[in-house]
């Protein structure tokens, strides 16, 4: 089975470093052009089934693509960000000042450090994995094409090539970037990563 994930369109928070999480925020016009982008640059492909995260961002960034294939989309909440709880809706300047004990915790990627109100990296992890995993189990032979968000994306490589939670990151993650992925058997392949060719007119923020 073949599987494509599109990480969501620039939102205004992408863009001044505000800290999303699991806020519904909705994308912005670069954001809105970006998701066109990518459902223009996906047209040749047959995609048999459109799941998105059932945040704002993540749902606009589908829509292009269920209009082009005729798709519905399939809201899962296990497709959402890291829940991040006090720091949602902070500039990383602000939450850093006002949780000095806590921001490192988001800042440097602790696996298993606790934000008062939110989940751990683990803990999403467990949950994108598994969503994923099962979608996979209910597509047999079939090409499924997913729309989340940063997070997730970050998960589901490190799953696919045996990489430690506590391990830095070196990838980037561009918004409405492409990637995609074969399963044989039981095992995964990446076919391509963060793909961006659409986006060259358009442009496109990315993190580390």
């Amino acid at each position: 089975m073949y599987l494509t994930i599109l990480r969501h369109g620039e939102t205004d928070w992408n863009a001044t470093g505000r800290i999303q999480g699991q806020q519904d925020v909705a994308l912005n016009q670069r954001g809105i052009q970006q998701a066109q982008a990518a459902a223009a640059y996906l047209k040749t492909q047959q995609v048999d089934a459109l799941y998105s995260s059932d945040l704002r961002r993540a749902l606009e960034s589908a829509q292009p693509l269920s209009q082009q294939w005729q798709l519905k989309i399939r809201p899962l909440p296990e497709l959402r960000e890291w829940k991040l709880g006090i720091l949602e809706g902070l500039l990383r300047t602000e939450a850093a000042q006002q949780y000095p004990q806590v921001y490192p915790v988001y800042d440097e990627q602790q696996a298993d450090g606790i934000i008062p109100g939110g989940e751990t990296i683990r803990q999403r992890y467990q949950r994108a994995i598994n969503c994923i995993e099962q979608l996979s189990k209910h597509h047999p032979n079939e090409h499924i094409l997913i729309v989340t968000h940063g997070g997730i994306l970050d998960n589901w490589y490190r799953y696919v090539h045996q990489i430690p939670l506590e391990q830095a990151r070196d990838w980037v993650l561009h918004n409405a970037g492409i990637s995609q992925f074969q399963k044989i058997g039981q095992q995964w392949q990446t076919l391509s990563w963060s793909q961006t060719e659409h986006l060259q007119e358009i442009g496109s923020m990315a993190y580390w």
